[in-house]
């Protein structure tokens, strides 16, 4: 039997229309989160609390750029217990750490709940750091381990519980990476296991500075325990900033156009560069002790 196409053709008649095919959409490809969008549209995204630690951040950020102004104005020491160099970079510091937690612990396997609460008790513990560290330098006297006064042992013993609770956060948020896979780009979740290894390093060894340096003015040595904290500072220093550079390396290489394999070789370089120094300080600290 012949088709009626063909019968119309030898007919001499024209062929029938075939039915167009409709296109089928293409879903475009789910964006991880806070991925590819404007500062604006993720300050409209984030949550209250998030909102709150970055404006706190950049708080005690100004904070430090400000007192590098007092410095570089009134002069001074930059080294030792009285100086401008512990309220700018203590600001420095914590602001910055504050607005990197709240930014990498958006991509780590937690409670929005318990983050929440972890992200308000840590931006409260970095206020009262500072807060701490800055009227004491405006009044020339040591912030860390000085008894000298009622009001300066109030100081000082503040400073050392929130030292233990900033201990205590940040090695939760720590354990969290490491106990589901953080989301993000190619190299994330090595960036984020890394860098929070890394703050480890920096808590524990700033907590044995502090422990140290209240034994040794509890057993009348002021200025030892001032002296005791010098090789302990660089492994300190170049530990706790690994959070933050090595999750933004990752999420800047992600705006590249290179492969995959080689974005996570970059990020595993740079997370060997940075271990490499933490090592070189850890040796320098115990040559030293």
């Amino acid at each position: 039997m012949d088709h009626p196409q063909s019968r119309a053709e030898h007919r001499g008649g024209r062929p029938a229309p075939a039915l167009a095919t409709p296109p089928v959409a293409v879903p475009a490809p789910r964006r991880g989160p806070r991925e590819d969008r404007s500062v604006r549209a993720a300050w409209r995204a984030a949550r209250p609390a998030e909102r709150l630690c970055h404006v706190t951040g950049a708080v005690l950020t100004l904070s430090g750029l400000a007192h590098l102004v007092v410095f570089a104005v009134d002069g001074g020491p930059w080294d030792g217990p009285v100086s401008w160099r512990k309220p700018a970079t203590f600001g420095l510091s914590f602001g910055l750490t504050l607005i990197a937690l709240t930014w990498v612990t958006s991509y780590l396997r937690v409670g929005a709940r318990l983050r929440t609460v972890l992200l308000v008790v840590f931006a409260a513990d970095c206020v009262v750091e500072v807060g701490g560290i800055t009227p004491q330098a405006w009044r020339r006297v040591p912030s860390h381990l000085d008894m000298e006064t009622p009001f300066d042992t109030a100081v000082s013993m503040t400073l050392a519980v929130g030292g233990g609770v900033l201990v205590v956060l940040l090695t939760v948020f720590a354990v969290a990476s490491f106990r589901n896979r953080p989301t993000g780009p190619a190299g994330m979740p090595l960036a984020l296991r890394s860098g929070f290894a890394i703050l480890v390093v920096a808590l524990l060894s700033g907590a044995a500075m502090i422990a140290r340096g209240v034994v040794l003015t509890r057993t009348g040595h002021q200025q030892a325990a001032y002296r005791s904290t010098a090789p302990l500072k660089p492994l300190h220093g170049v530990s706790l900033h690994a959070v933050l550079v090595l999750p933004l390396l990752s999420r800047s290489l992600a705006r590249t156009a290179w492969s995959e394999r080689t974005r996570l070789r970059i990020v595993c370089a740079a997370v060997g560069c940075w271990t490499a120094a933490v090592l070189g300080a850890a040796a320098w600290a115990v040559l030293t002790w």
